[in-house]
């Protein structure tokens, strides 16, 4: 992957930060637990849906001990909404009776105990650590892979190599705002289908930027 030049990144830094200045987390969480399960639960779902489904879910069980009392069997029936409710609702529960057997109920606060948990993959662990613990990360999930391939910024051959790059792009300190702030920049204005040059403030300059260096070479 060549070197991505400072201007780049400046535009990039400063259009997100303008759009997106202070971006809210979009998963409703009061506890490192009821975060780790709501991003279980997001995995090809959207946060709206996921939101809508935590709010009575929690409401019945909002702690591991809780949760593992539920049983799989009515966490499957509240989590249907969000879809492969068989396996989350197996996941959820499997991660909630180590948490009480292994953790006393805590969620742990590394990538190597969270990542061992049922149902739990580097991205989830990622959001966890950044979000619950502020404990530096970039999670990277399908909104930020696509645009930092879109941009220039990794090549895209894989998630793993998309978080190198931009760690290495972004200061440390930068990470879990820059996370968030390209994931809603990927929802409002550089979507995977249907996406606009004209309309996209960072594709667009881009795009002008291309052109006038190839009007000035000619």
């Amino acid at each position: 992957m060549a070197k991505v030049k400072p201007d780049k990144i400046k535009f990039i830094s400063e259009t997100l930060d303008k759009l997106f200045p202070n971006p809210p987390i979009p998963l409703d969480f009061k506890s490192p637990y009821t975060l780790l399960v709501a991003v279980v639960l997001s995995a090809q779902c959207t946060d709206v849906r996921v939101n809508q489904v935590t709010k009575v879910l929690f409401k019945e069980a909002a702690t591991p001990a809780a949760m593992v009392k539920l049983g799989v069997n009515r966490i499957a029936e509240i989590i249907k909404p969000c879809g492969f409710f068989n396996t989350k609702s197996v996941n959820i529960f499997n991660l909630s009776k180590t948490l009480v057997e292994k953790f006393r109920g805590k969620v742990p606060c590394t990538f190597e105990e969270l990542e061992a948990l049922p149902g739990v993959g580097h991205k989830t662990a990622s959001v966890v650590m950044s979000h619950a613990y502020k404990i530096p990360a970039f999670p990277v999930d399908t909104h930020i892979h696509r645009l930092a391939a879109r941009w220039g910024l990794s090549d895209g051959s894989s998630v793993e190599q998309t978080e190198k790059d931009l760690k290495k792009i972004f200061p440390e300190s930068e990470w879990e705002k820059r996370h968030l702030q390209i994931i809603y920049f990927g929802r409002t204005y550089c979507k995977a289908r249907g996406h606009k040059v004209e309309t996209c403030p960072i594709c667009r300059h881009m795009t002008d930027r291309a052109k006038t260096k190839s009007n000035f070479s000619g």
